[in-house]
Parts: structure tokens; sequence; C-alpha cells
């Protein structure tokens, strides 16, 4: 994918959606894309189930009200980061269940801004703790993870890629191609006979193909048994503004399961990171 024109951004209740929206601007701004921000959480009833059973003529109109506030307050931090520069769209679905409902929603974006889940925050309320895993999972769409602490302009000049010959690794790859053409340098976690660029099939002479070779910096490739922690280590040691790798996981009955790297960074990610299932 070399053009980024459809950008989609989850917002929520939480203060850190205003930072989720400006780094999608700030991407929209860049690749000359439109931004969509999608306002998607659980209706407070269905969180509270039991409060409803137990007195539904007063609960229900206070947790409707929970809901409303809860929207205004979404729509307040969105309509604060509006500006005549680039303008973003506003939409809302609630319904539920919401991660299967938004995975649906996202099918045709190119690119989804996602926000790490941080059980500590309770205006996050309403966003399941799964709902990253979910929407990755289940729409198959790239998205950038923006972690719940600090500040992120979206100019990623200093990418590391993780790289493996598995699906995950080549959708991420692909999908980061307009970021990695804005780059100025793009470290690679591989083993060094997969950056061999005589091999026409292999991955060096893809990034020679795309005029990306002289920007390579390898690195070794991570022990898979401490994969998460080891690339989130490299990227602070190389000063990373982005993290591209695949999402590993698979799905049960009600939840989806992540693999070790891919749990390990959505927990204790500190950069933006680039993930597709």
């Amino acid at each position: 994918m070399k053009d980024l024109k459809t950008i989609l951004v989850h917002i929520d209740a939480s203060p850190r959606s205003a930072a989720r929206l400006r780094l999608a601007r700030s991407l929209a701004r860049r690749h000359g894309a439109q931004a969509t921000a999608l306002y998607a959480v659980t209706p407070a009833a269905l969180e509270q189930p039991f409060a409803v059973m137990e007195g539904a003529a007063v609960a229900v109109p206070l947790l409707q009200q929970l809901d409303e506030d809860r929207r205004r307050a979404a729509k307040a931090r969105f309509d604060h980061e509006q500006s005549g520069q680039l303008s973003v769209a506003w939409v809302e679905d609630c319904r539920p269940p919401v991660a299967p409902n938004l995975s649906g929603r996202v099918l045709a974006s190119d690119l989804l801004v996602l926000g790490q889940h941080d059980a500590t925050d309770p205006q996050q309320a309403g966003v399941p703790s799964d709902f990253v895993a979910t929407v990755l999972v289940s729409s198959g769409r790239p998205a950038v993870v923006v972690p719940h602490a600090g500040e992120f302009e979206g100019d990623f000049r200093q990418v590391l890629v993780a790289w493996k010959p598995s699906r995950e690794a080549s959708r991420a790859l692909h999908a980061a191609l307009p970021l990695l053409l804005q780059a100025e340098r793009i470290h690679v976690a591989a083993a060094p006979a997969q950056l061999a660029p005589e091999d026409r099939l292999g991955l060096g002479h893809w990034f020679r193909s795309h005029g990306l070779w002289d920007r390579l910096q390898p690195h070794a490739a991570p022990p898979d048994d401490q994969a998460g922690e080891s690339l989130l280590s490299l990227a602070s040691d190389v000063g990373a503004d982005l993290l591209v790798m695949g999402c590993y996981g698979h799905g049960r009955v009600r939840e989806f399961v992540l693999g070790g790297a891919s749990r390990t960074v959505l927990q204790h990610m500190t950069l933006p990171v680039l993930m597709t299932h």
C-alpha cells in the first residue's frame, strides 16, 4: 500500500482520545488522507446489568444520563481539537458488542488509530480490555496503537521493523510502506540472510525495490521467548518513533488470545506500534 487515504481513529470519553485524534490528524495531513473519528463505547446499562435488574425504574434514566455525559465529554474534546487546516468527520456507533461491531465498520479504512488499554483510567469505561486485540484480529486492518501516556505527532522518522517470515509480519510491513517512505532511518530486526539484496524474493530486495535500501539499519532478530521485551528495548536504544510488527493471536468463543510478543508489546508499549493480524 503506497497511498494512505482513509484513516479512522477510535474515540471514547477518556482524555487520551485527544492524543489519538492529534496523531490521526497529523498522519492525515502528511499523507493527504481523510480522517474520521468514530465514537464507540459499550452502553452503561450493559456494563452494569445488575443495577438495571434490581431497580430498572431508577437505574435506566441514570445510566442513560451517564451515556450522554460520556458522549458529550468525548464530543467536546473532539471539537476542541478541530481546526480549519484539516477537518475530521465525527461518527457515532455504540451498538453492542462494541469491538466486533467496530471491526465490521472499519474494513474499508486504510489505517486505524486505536488506544492502548489503561485499566487505571475510569474514563475509559465502555472500552473492553481486549478491544484492540479484538479489532485487530477480527478486522485484519492495520492499526497504529497509541500508548496511554505521552504525546506523539505522527512524524515517524526512526522506524523499527520486526521481521520474521510470516503472514502477519508481511502484512504489517506492506501496510507501513507509506510511513516507511517518509522515514529517515529504518531499523530492521531480522536474521541477516533475510536481508540479502541479491535474493529477489527476499526482504532486502523488497526494500531496494522501494528505494529504501540506503535508509536501512539491520539489527539481530530477537529470541522468540523474549521477543516483546527485546523489541521494546531495541526501540528505546535506537530512538524509534514507531514499531512495526505483526499481531499474532487467535479467537476463542468469547475472547481473543494474543501471542506472547504481541501481548507484551500491547501491555508495556512506550511508543506507537503499527500492528496487523
